[in-house]
């Protein structure tokens, strides 16, 4: 009787439930069935026609663009309901969002810093989950160190610009209509300083789009080369010279709400292994239940610090708390994975398409990469000793 009473008082209550039943209705419809839990990382290829169609049934019933402000056609919900839709739609098994590059980076970067007529071109088809987008930063020698960006831009007598150069690790731009690309605009300059932030389609000639084979079998992201490819005068955000301000506004987004959608998928995964230890007899070994202990209490500190870098806020900006979130959850997420093939032992070393098995091999094969892209360990904890703990920069050592 105390819960049903807590749960009457509880202003989110109706709204949580509202999310949780829409979601059972549309995933329970013999259309999306099939999507469940499907398309996460490792898993990106999952069937892209019908997940795009997922993205415009989910526009229709208004769950894109849930904390855009609503002068820029989103709902506005306060950081709490956002939180929940984020965990409701996670808990239910909704599919990894096709959309999330357009709606979670490349959207909230146009409210900050695009033009109205960008704004009023772009932010509409992302909203109705027809327009898909793909990040331009990473490059062969420029992963980590992303200001060591190479790929050129070279301006035109009319006001556009030529790109040219190569990204790579871009995921999805196979299934992508647009790309944003972080480019140097000024020769000669190095480091964050003389790039430029654009945005170009991908159906234009001078791009050339190659699939990157992984070690699980997939191929969900590419290489991108540049070969003149034209980006017009109005689909350049912000001043030229300003690309490092723009990109890094960009990438602060990414320690968004959204985070706490990814815990309830890892929360899901967990799941996983533990059906899977139960199915392998082997749930008296002392040690697999001690690592399994280890990882839920892995999966509360992770919790607990998103609402503690959430509660001042998400807009631009990173936090001290936001900081450490990378380096935590990708060590995570990479034992849990050690996890896994350690409790299927064997079965776990050929490839399977047993619903017991592959879901615990992607999640293997996949996480060893956590720890690399998006800033490897050894930058995130540059990060986190300069901009966290304000240490001074190790000096170089020269010859």
């Amino acid at each position: 009787m105390a819960a049903a009473v807590d749960a009457a008082h509880d202003p989110d209550a109706d709204f949580r439930a509202e999310v949780a039943s829409w979601m059972h209705a549309h995933l329970a419809d013999p259309r999306f069935a099939a999507l469940r839990h499907r398309g996460g990382p490792g898993d990106e290829e999952a069937d892209p026609v019908l997940r795009k169609a997922w993205e415009r049934a989910l526009a229709a019933g208004g769950w894109v663009g849930v904390g855009w402000p609503t002068a820029a056609g989103g709902r506005g919900l306060s950081i709490d309901r956002q939180v929940i839709f984020h965990e409701e739609y996670a808990r239910a098994g909704g599919p990894g969002r096709m959309g999330h590059i357009g709606e979670g980076l490349i959207g909230p970067a146009l409210i900050e810093f695009g033009t109205p007529e960008q704004q009023a071109r772009f932010l509409p088809p992302i909203l109705r989950g027809e327009c898909f987008w793909a990040q331009g930063y990473s490059e062969p020698g420029a992963g980590s160190d992303l200001a060591n960006v190479q790929t050129r831009a070279v301006p035109l007598a009319d006001g556009s610009w030529q790109i040219s150069g190569q990204k790579i690790w871009t995921s999805l731009a196979h299934e992508s209509d647009w790309i944003f690309v972080l480019a140097r605009s000024e020769p000669g300059s190095k480091g964050n300083k003389g790039l430029i932030f654009v945005l170009l389609p991908l159906d234009q000639p001078g791009i050339e789009i190659r699939p990157i084979r992984q070690l699980g079998g997939g191929c969900e992201f590419n290489e991108v080369f540049f070969d003149n490819a034209r980006v017009a005068p109005d689909d350049v955000v912000g001043a030229p010279g300003e690309g490092w301000k723009i990109a890094m506004g960009l990438l602060e987004i990414e320690r968004g709400v959204s985070t706490l959608g990814q815990q309830m998928h890892f929360t899901h995964e967990l799941g996983l292994v533990i059906t899977a230890l139960a199915h392998a007899g082997r749930t008296a070994d002392p040690a697999l239940r001690a690592r399994i202990a280890h990882a839920w209490c892995g999966l509360r500190v992770m919790r607990y610090n998103a609402l503690r870098t959430l509660g001042g806020g998400a807009g631009l900006g990173l936090q001290r708390e936001a900081l450490i979130y990378k380096y935590y959850w990708s060590n995570w997420h990479r034992e849990l994975g050690k996890l896994a093939m350690d409790i299927l032992g064997p079965d776990g070393d050929v490839v399977s398409d047993d619903p017991l098995l592959r879901p615990l091999q992607q999640l293997f094969l996949f996480s060893r990469a956590d720890t690399i892209y998006a800033g490897t360990n050894e930058i995130q904890l540059n990060l986190i000793a300069e901009r966290g703990l304000g240490m001074p920069r190790e000096p170089r050592i020269t010859a």
